[in-house]
This record gives structure tokens, sequence and C-alpha cells, in this order.
């Protein structure tokens, strides 16, 4: 009986720290660290509302709400939330955004398709006025 109790005990811990290891891994520690070099202004905006429906849309719906997805894709996330799966620091947003979520890569790697990274901030901080008031 004892080593029953021990031997689930062992397995509920290893359970704990595996799902503790995958939502680390989620985050990126390093790229956090990055601050957006390019001030939200009328012009920055305004050409991230331009390449966020031109890229991203598709997916994250015109307004941001998420997409339904399809057989071959998941749903893509709402992103008129504060924080999401992948980081939320305009950090960890440009690194997603730049290398794409593997493994599957349903988010693409905008960076390897010639996305510029200028495109890429203005990106980001017109998603900041996506998020809920």
């Amino acid at each position: 009986m004892r080593a029953r109790v021990l031997n689930g005990l062992m397995v509920g811990l290893a359970m704990v720290m595996l799902a503790g290891m995958r939502l680390a891994a989620q985050r990126n520690p390093e790229a956090a660290k990055v601050k957006n070099p390019v001030a939200a202004t009328p012009e920055s905006l305004m050409r991230g509302q331009s390449e966020y429906q031109r890229l991203c849309a598709n997916c994250h719906g015109s307004n941001g709400k998420g997409g339904p997805g399809n057989d071959l894709t998941p749903p893509a996330p709402d992103l008129t939330g504060t924080e999401w799966k992948f980081g939320s620091t305009d950090g960890e947003l440009f690194y997603t955004i730049k290398n794409g979520v593997g493994p599957e890569f349903n988010m693409g790697a905008w960076g390897q398709q010639g996305v510029k990274d200028q495109d890429i901030w203005n990106i980001i901080n017109y998603m900041r006025t996506l998020a809920k008031k």
C-alpha cells in the first residue's frame, strides 16, 4: 500500500513538473528583455494596422478576436487581451512574429518571409490598440 501511494505521488509530481516546463517553454525570457525601439506614433499605428490587415487578419481576424481555424490549422488566438500564450512583452511578441511558433508553425515565421523588423514593431504597436478597454 505504501509503495502504491509513493508511486502515485511520484507520478503526480512528474506530471506537475512537466506541465510547468511546458508553460515555461512557451515564454522567452531573453526576448522579454528586448524593448520596442519604435514609438507608437500615429504613423507607426497606421503602418502597423496596414501590415496587420495584410499579414495577420486572415487568421486572427480584422478585429483581433481570433479565427475559427480549419481542418489543417487550430483556431488563431484572440489578440484583444493583454496576455498571450507565447509571451506578452513587446520583445516576446516580436520574437513570435518574426520566428513563428513551432513545431507545426501554424503561426508562420514572418521574418523568414521578408517582413522587416520595423514592420513587425509597427504591428506590435497596432496590436496594443486591440486590447479590450
